[in-house]
């Protein structure tokens, strides 16, 4: 059981003030019928609950694939700047939309946004081993002992030492194209990665979190609800 200016908040971008003067004003109905009480209780799973006559389709939490450009900030909300939660439509915009790890304002790919705080952490928690695959431009080839380096888990320039990663070459040439996995979640870690290596990073995509691979259909800036298989997916443990 839920309160009903509780239940509309969860549900859109109302604060719980401005959802109390929505009901009072007489623009709510519960299965119909007009309720002006912002502490009624029901149960949002039994009940149909329609705002200016729109039904409200209820879900405790949300799940999109977003495919993130360059120059978005990944964060849920930035006053000066646009964010990856600003992507998303209008009409899906909730209170407490954030996405489940950041990537760089220049890196591209695979973003998950949601409002679910303890899924977030289990694919965050850094004891869970979800693996993260990206895929890199570098500005030069890489060496050989590279790889070895990533897989004994690399040191990075600052003393920084990483949990063993993967890495290969996708397309050789004078500016490979390469494929990393990593493990957690550092601070620029690809970069620094691959800096510690004497390589400079010149474009970078996430394409894969979990077993969850990023949509290629989806255009950069475009987004889609998860299946409850690909939610699951997310989920797949790869210990390094």
């Amino acid at each position: 059981m839920e309160r009903l200016d509780k239940l509309l908040c969860s549900q859109g971008t109302l604060t719980r003030s401005e959802a109390g003067r929505v009901i009072r004003s007489g623009r709510v109905t519960v299965d119909g019928t007009v309720c002006r009480q912002p502490a009624q209780k029901l149960d949002p799973a039994a009940h149909t609950v329609a705002v200016d006559g729109r039904a409200l389709g209820y879900a405790e939490f949300v799940y999109w694939m977003l495919n993130k450009p360059a120059g978005i900030l990944c964060v849920s909300r930035d006053p000066k700047a646009p964010t990856v939660v600003d992507l998303l439509p209008a009409e899906q915009q909730r209170r407490g939309l954030f996405p489940a790890g950041r990537l760089d304002k220049d890196t591209h790919g695979l973003v998950l946004i949601t409002d679910d705080g303890d899924f977030a952490h289990r694919i965050l928690s850094p004891r869970h081993h979800i693996p993260k695959t990206y895929h890199a431009v570098l500005d030069k080839p890489l060496a050989e002992a590279a790889a070895d380096a990533f897989r004994a888990g690399p040191t990075l320039e600052d003393g920084t030492q990483c949990l063993p990663a993967q890495v290969r070459v996708l397309e050789p040439g004078e500016t490979p194209l390469v494929e990393v996995v990593i493990y957690e979640g550092k601070f620029h870690q690809i970069k620094r990665m691959f800096a510690a290596v004497g390589c400079h990073v010149e474009w970078l995509k996430r394409v894969k979190m979990g077993g969850l691979s990023l949509d290629e259909t989806l255009e950069e800036g475009a987004c889609r609800p998860l299946t409850p298989e690909e939610k699951s997916s997310i989920l797949t443990e790869n210990l390094p």
